[in-house]
């Protein structure tokens, strides 16, 4: 636009080649282009031969219209990456130490947010609050949906965190065609202020908001300060991050190979629709993820987000909106997960899935696109990308650092009560160090203390709900008849105030018990012991054989093991077993942008969350040929005679 001042003659020649030079700028949005149009206009008047005037009024007819929607979708080069993103790193961990600034400012977002309780959350839909939300963001227009959900304190099931207006299948409806409506302007929008958008959300969450959704996280889903802290404020700022970084990769991967006087290239366009994302309540940074990764690709999204993380996610959702996100570009709808997903697989625009959650309803869900696919529903072949359960494992060698082995057994099987996707459940340990092992697990269990998730004292805290609770004591109680369960610690239960239960370690004798092979998403390890007595190095081959065929699941794994060939050994033999394997550490832990998470069989599409795979996803490529030269003839040299 700048090469326009040199040498035009006429304000219409000005504004013919502005048009044409914005419709080759990659990262010009439309409002900058109309401030420049303006400085060129105004300069035009001043050095035309003509020293013709230009009045305010045309140039705000002109720029009008440079801006307008109709003349936007011709300065749709957002998706090259002519530019580079600031350097991204993990965002670093803090600790809470007693008597630290860093305890102080969470104790005082934990009493903040005590005193405010309930919320009142309402759905988003069309960029207009349906409800009567208590929020720094409130709408004009709101409106009661006259159905709501209480999310209650799994550690003080009397005290709710927030009441949630709930979605109708036509509220659900209204979201999509909101979404719909705004998914042009903001697909439009060049990358470089998209990437903006959720750069500036991270920074937020890891400065303004960092306490605010840490103490949503605790009271409301259960974490303790440090699960808080690795989950919400750094693993979310990292997903933030690490997807703006990963998009630049993506969008600069374009043809090397060129024919003589041809130029190709790549464009990335945003899926052709809308993407339903439904997160769970486990983690804060999942729920932030689900939605944020395709709307940074452009694309528009329904988000569902679970009712037992409904006051955290409220949060993120209006940190994106601080953040500069377009309101229509995520609709925010709470309600019954059977009426939002009816509605959303009904609707012939719905263009892919982003879900975490439990195995059963994923492969409903995987089953009831696929119908729609067969009767031609839907009017692209939807995306489907899922990571559901796990039932992973920690297997030890006999040549393990025991003591290492056992702490980081407990932490894996744990942290968190036992509800992360990843968590250990199940163990296999050599009958040779099995005396050693099972003395340091049950001193370990039993030092761990159990409680509200205030108390910084507290390792463990509730499970999410009375559901998880019912069925892990139901567990805890069949295995009291069980003759081939040897209990080793815990097992027992509490939910007079809060959904305690306690951590339960069993022994079995049965290879192919039902607790080695069944998800319970709570805080209970089994184990077996294999006999290593007499034919070692035959023993661990048959018991990584073990490992490989039981259950259904293929998510997280761990060796233990300072024998390096009985590490490469398990590596290799257990490659389909794990889509996150650890050599020497737990099964848990992993960080955006060191170890890509997901894995296959039962557990998932394994397409990697915290990696340029996962945005792959949520693209549709379009490959562009330009040849410079005409052609001059018809027949090939081949048809010469």
């Amino acid at each position: 636009l700048r090469a326009c001042s040199e040498d035009f003659l006429s304000v219409q020649s000005v504004v013919r080649k502005c048009y044409s030079a914005a419709s080759y700028l990659p990262i010009m949005a439309s409002t900058r282009a109309t401030g420049l149009l303006n400085s060129q206009l105004r300069s035009s008047a001043r050095i035309t031969s003509l020293g013709r005037s230009v009045s305010a009024v045309s140039i705000s007819r002109l720029t009008t219209r440079l801006a307008s929607p109709t003349t936007r979708t011709s300065t749709r080069m957002a998706t090259f990456a002519a530019f580079k993103v600031p350097n991204i790193s993990n965002e670093p961990n803090q600790h809470y130490a007693k008597g630290s600034a860093q305890r102080e400012g969470l104790t005082a977002a934990l009493d903040t947010l005590q005193s405010k309780l309930p919320l009142e959350v309402p759905i988003v839909v069309g960029g207009k609050e349906v409800g009567t939300a208590v929020s720094r963001l409130q709408s004009a227009d709101e409106i009661k949906t006259g159905n709501t959900g209480k999310q209650v304190n799994p550690a003080d099931h009397n005290t709710t965190v927030a009441t949630y207006h709930q979605a109708s299948p036509s509220d659900v409806k209204k979201a999509i065609n909101s979404a719909l409506a705004a998914k042009s302007s903001w697909e439009s929008l060049p990358f470089a202020d998209r990437a903006a958008v959720f750069l500036k959300a991270a920074d937020l969450i890891s400065t303004k908001y960092r306490y605010d959704i840490m103490a949503a996280t605790m009271i409301g889903q259960g974490k303790n300060a440090w699960q808080a802290e690795i989950d919400a404020a750094a693993e979310l700022a990292d997903f933030l991050r690490f997807n703006v970084k990963y998009a630049e990769e993506l969008y600069a991967q374009q043809p090397v190979h060129h024919s003589p006087g041809v130029w190709n290239r790549v464009e990335y366009r945003a899926l052709e629709g809308f993407v339903y994302a439904v997160s769970p309540f486990n983690f804060t940074a999942i729920a932030g993820n689900l939605p944020g990764a395709p709307a940074l690709l452009g694309n528009v999204v329904v988000w569902k987000p679970s009712d037992y993380a409904i006051a955290s996610n409220w949060l993120v959702y209006n940190i994106l909106i601080e953040a500069g996100l377009p309101r229509d570009v995520i609709q925010f709808v709470p309600g019954n997960p059977e009426e939002v997903t009816k509605a959303v697989l009904e609707h012939r625009k719905f263009a892919a899935l982003h879900y975490t959650g439990s195995t059963a309803i994923f492969r409903k869900l995987y089953g009831a696109i696929g119908d729609g696919v067969a009767k031609g529903h839907y009017q692209s072949y939807p995306r489907i990308v899922g990571e559901t359960g796990g039932k992973n494992f920690h297997l030890i060698h006999s040549s393990a650092d025991v003591d290492n082995a056992v702490k980081q057994t407990i932490r894996g099987a744990f942290e968190f009560q036992g509800q992360k996707c990843s968590a250990t459940s199940r163990a296999y340990v050599p009958k040779s160090i099995w005396p050693k092992f099972k003395e340091g697990l049950a001193a370990e269990a039993a030092k761990l203390k159990i409680g509200n998730p205030a108390d910084h004292s507290n390792f463990m805290g509730p499970v999410i709900h009375e559901g998880s609770f019912k069925k892990l004591s139901g567990v805890i109680d069949a295995a009291k008849d069980d003759a081939e369960l040897e209990l080793i610690a815990g097992g027992t239960y509490d939910s007079s105030k809060g959904y305690f239960v306690h951590p339960t370690i069993y022994q079995t004798t049965n290879k192919n018990h039902k607790l080695l092979s069944t998800e319970l998403f709570g805080p209970v390890l089994t184990i077996y012991v294999y006999d290593d007595t007499a034919h070692p190095v035959q023993a661990f081959s048959e018991v990584c054989d073990l490992v490989d065929s039981t259950g259904e699941y293929g998510l997280t794994g761990s060796i233990f093991a300072a024998d390096r060939a009985a590490v490469r050994f398990a590596e290799d033999k257990l490659r389909n077993s794990a889509g996150n394997f650890y050599i020497n550490c737990k099964s848990t832990g992993a960080v955006v942008g060191q170890q890509p998470f997901g894995g296959g069989r039962a557990s998932g599409t394994n397409d990697k969350a915290g990696s340029q795979n996962l945005l792959s996803r949520f693209v549709s490529v379009r490959s562009i040929k330009e040849e410079f030269a005409a052609t001059t003839k018809v027949e090939y040299p081949s048809n010469e005679v």
